[in-house]
């Protein structure tokens, strides 16, 4: 899970906080982004789809459903509908979407269009919202049902049951907190790193369902607000400050120890790199650099993590935070900040310990913690100090928290 950082206008920013005041109770659901600049996808129900424009319009469909985007309309089983928006719904029944996905592959395996194994199979319903040349997908869903989604596709569904409830509550949080911010975004969480994965009903069990329920409605607050509960895999140390990985200075995000998680597969790693890749991608997100002579780490924060470097170029220097450099070469390539540069030549070796950011909740670290038979509730504490449990029913709105200048 990346940090987003929360962008809107002074009218946004107005809008934002006379709605969040209530925005508790009326977030019985989440829109989740599902998919950007979508040009085409198919949905399937068990019995009827249901598809309203934004003039209120109803369409009917047996079961299945082909949508098109070709200039300023949407074609429905081949007949146009002008418009920028759409609702699908099936009743109570689930949506299966078929999303075009450029690989052609999920989780490794070979699919074809239609396939089972590509459909991602959601609750609640699903908005089209034009933007550009392509649609938004966006599943409005209940609370609880993201809840269930996100908790099996973030952590194994097999661990410690206290666990589960600990990644439940951190979810719940962190899509609350969203929501009460996001009243001039077009939806509230992404379903990918950017916020946390959701896959819908994929990997759900009765592990989960016990997790989710059991915890039902409760959020980590601070000051009685929904805390931006950011989790990582593995901390292998101690856990960041907020400050140094995203210049945002919140009191519960304060590092801890974390000696707890040396069963991660993650705890120690090496990787290796192309140099031109780096050199591309800095390129390609906007930095002027030319042909990479060094790379130095210049830097360090209180818990051992690269926070800056030092690239040498043949067009100068380069300051450069040690998220950066992930996010360059990728997220799963360098795992974390916490590495040494063994060598450099047409390939950058590094070697370090841990995965993600480290910010705030450790995966791993809350197993261990989880099988030595403390609590959820101990937990979430550890990981969030100065934090405590409420029912989202009578939480605040939280502050709109801006980078540090």
């Amino acid at each position: 899970m990346i940090i987003r950082q929360v962008c809107a206008s002074v009218v946004g920013l107005t809008l934002g906080l006379v709605c969040a005041a209530s925005a508790a109770e009326s977030a019985q659901s989440i829109r989740v982004l599902l998919a950007s600049d979508v040009q085409r996808l198919e949905v399937r129900a068990e019995n009827t789809v249901w598809v309203t424009d934004a003039q209120g319009r109803a369409h009917f469909f047996r079961s299945s459903l082909r949508i098109e985007v070709r200039g300023p309309a949407m074609l429905l089983n081949g007949t146009r509908v002008n418009g920028d928006q759409l609702t699908i719904r099936a009743g109570d029944q689930d949506l299966k979407l078929w999303l075009p996905r450029p690989s052609g592959t999920v989780n490794g395996v070979s699919v074809q269009p239609g396939d089972e194994k590509a459909a991602l199979q959601v609750s609640g319903s699903v908005q089209l919202v034009r933007r550009g040349k392509g649609v938004l997908v966006i599943n409005q869903v209940d609370l609880e049902e993201y809840v269930k989604g996100v908790v099996p596709a973030e952590v194994n569904s097999a661990w410690h049951p206290e666990m589960l409830k600990v990644q439940a509550i951190a979810a719940r949080t962190y899509a609350l907190y969203q929501h009460m911010l996001s009243a001039s975004r077009d939806y509230d969480v992404a379903a990918s790193i950017q916020d946390q994965v959701y896959r819908g009903r994929q990997g759900m069990d009765a592990r989960v369902e016990q997790a989710v329920e059991s915890t039902r409605g409760l959020v980590v607050t601070h000051q009685g607000a929904p805390i931006y509960a950011a989790f990582s895999s593995t901390a292998a140390g101690i856990t960041e400050d907020a400050m140094i990985v995203w210049s945002k200075d919140l009191p519960y995000l304060k590092g801890v120890e974390c000696p707890f998680d040396v069963e991660s597969p993650y705890y120690q790693w090496k990787v290796s790199f192309k140099i031109d890749t780096l050199e591309k991608n800095l390129r390609h997100q906007g930095f002027p650099v030319g042909t990479i002579a060094t790379i130095t780490p210049l830097a360090h924060s209180r818990a051992g993590r690269v926070a800056t470097l030092r690239i040498l170029h043949s067009k100068g220097e380069l300051i450069l935070r040690g998220e950066e450099l992930r996010k360059a070469v990728g997220y799963t390539v360098v795992p974390s900040t916490q590495f040494t540069i063994e060598s450099i030549g047409s390939d950058v070796v590094l070697s370090g310990y841990g995965a993600g950011h480290a910010v705030g909740l450790c995966q791993w670290g809350a197993k261990e913690l989880a099988e030595l038979g403390y609590s959820f509730s101990s937990i979430l504490r550890y990981y969030y100090p100065g934090t405590e449990l409420q029912n989202t029913s009578l939480t605040k709105a939280p502050p709109i928290t801006l980078p540090a200048s």
